[in-house]
């Protein structure tokens, strides 16, 4: 396996980060960058996500982990590597750890990881300092429904 993980510090409350990823993940948040999502059904474990990179073709994901207001976790198989795409919140007492973490597992995760690994996570400190200014402007309700569920 290999992985990798880029965290961050934010004086936002874990619950306004929360409503950020959320809005995120099914697809009313987006911002210069950023994966487009498409949420098929409920925001919750099991449910598909259709991924679009900037630039890049759709791919499918699926929801594997998701204790709202702390975790978010998503899963791409290609070939025979496994990716998951995991968010950790963590509140502390002048804010909130946000944790962005890529996995790839397989077997030829030890082979391909080192390469492949840096090409999708490279951007991750600027797309969570996206992601923390978006949730600082605020205005996301997490109880509204996405577009095609």
């Amino acid at each position: 396996m290999w992985s990798t993980e880029y965290t961050a510090h934010t004086p936002l409350s874990a619950a306004e980060v929360w409503a950020a990823l959320h809005a995120l993940h099914e697809g009313r948040l987006t911002y210069e960058g950023c994966d487009e999502f498409v949420l098929h059904g409920p925001f919750a474990v099991g449910t598909r996500v259709s991924v679009t990179p900037e630039g890049q073709e759709t791919f499918d994901s699926t929801i594997v982990d998701l204790v709202e207001g702390s975790t978010y976790a998503d899963e791409t198989v290609f070939d025979d590597l496994v990716l998951r795409f995991r968010h950790t919140l963590v509140a502390e007492s002048d804010g909130t750890s946000v944790t962005h973490r890529l996995e790839i597992d397989g077997p030829s995760a030890d082979e391909v990881g080192p390469e492949l690994g840096p090409q999708i996570s490279g951007d991750f400190p600027e797309s969570m300092q996206r992601l923390l200014e978006a949730a600082a402007a605020g205005g996301f309700d997490a109880e509204e429904e996405p577009a095609d569920a």
